[in-house]
């Protein structure tokens, strides 16, 4: 099939903490911020493919099944025998959720240019990355600027979430991969708080026109409960919050990227796009797990009609 929207980076098995059991126990689901915005695309009604590794292990397997139900093709995601499928655990607390994560050395992370799917890259309309792809070592950094010269030759469009996650790497390496990243996007999807890390900005108006001076065509800056700020150099708009009662925001970040981007291959013009997205990001927050809560499109517009 013809691909739409071509996400790369690290899959994940995910383990969620519940609110039963005082804390003890665990919801089995998936993670990996492009699988997430991947089978959100893909709810949304857009095709959708994935290049990544994973590991010859159960978990690989669990992900294979679940982009096969979900529709997501995963032909460009490669086998790596000598490495594993990496997993996550979340915990809650009053200030929000926390990650400890299990990947150092994993399938993705062992990513080359050399093993990128050229073909793959070549026939979808939209490139999405983020700033985990690139942080989960040297190859898979390098993996995602061939990925992008390969794109941009073929004229695909290259979409970027920041995902800052300084347990990855140190912020003076995440700041200069991240602004060459930004530069080279025609999508950015930065969020308040990472694009603040990696400016000294506080102002929403102020981060977006970082993102803009630095070269990316669009920004869609995500501003958690207070909705998003959009701005693409001519136009500039606020996306209000979309109400809910949210229980884990896990995975809304990406649930935003992927709704945003079906919206805007399917020909939305970008303010209705946002604005969908938006409230997909919100539907997203009342359950828990970061892909069994993604809404699907008829989910989100009758939210939308709500």
């Amino acid at each position: 099939m013809s691909i739409d929207i071509l996400a790369l980076g690290e899959p994940m098995v995910e383990f969620n903490q519940t609110g039963e059991g005082g804390g003890s126990l665990y919801l089995q689901g998936f993670g990996g911020d492009t699988s997430n915005a991947a089978i959100a695309a893909a709810r949304q009604g857009a095709r959708v493919g994935y290049i990544s590794a994973l590991g010859d292990d159960v978990y690989g397997g669990m992900l294979r099944e679940l982009w096969t139900r979900e529709g997501v093709d995963h032909s460009g995601v490669r086998t790596d025998p000598q490495a594993f499928t990496a997993v996550y655990f979340v915990t809650h607390d009053d200030k929000g959720h926390h990650f400890s994560f299990f990947r150092k050395g994993s399938a993705a992370s062992r990513m080359r240019p050399e093993d990128l799917p050229a073909n793959h890259i070549r026939g979808a309309k939209v490139l999405h990355l983020s700033g985990i792809s690139a942080a989960i070592s040297d190859s898979a950094c390098d993996s995602c600027f061939a990925a992008i010269d390969i794109a941009q030759l073929a004229g695909v469009k290259v979409s970027f979430d920041t995902n800052l996650r300084l347990k990855l790497w140190p912020i003076a390496r995440a700041s200069a991969v991240m602004r060459e990243l930004i530069r080279k996007s025609d999508i950015c999807l930065p969020s308040f708080e990472d694009i603040s890390a990696i400016s000294g900005l506080t102002d929403a108006d102020a981060l977006a026109d970082f993102c803009l001076q630095l070269g990316a065509k669009t920004v869609a800056l995500k501003l958690g409960d207070k909705g998003a700020l959009v701005a693409d150099g001519t136009t500039r708009f606020r996306v209000q919050p979309h109400p809910c009662k949210p229980v884990d925001a896990t995975g809304a970040g990406d649930t935003f990227a992927g709704a945003l981007l079906a919206r805007i291959v399917a020909g939305d013009e970008l303010q209705a796009a946002a604005r969908y997205a938006s409230v997909a990001a919100a539907v997203s927050t009342e359950g828990y797990g970061a892909v069994a809560p993604i809404p699907r499109a008829e989910q989100v517009r009758a939210a939308m009609g709500a």
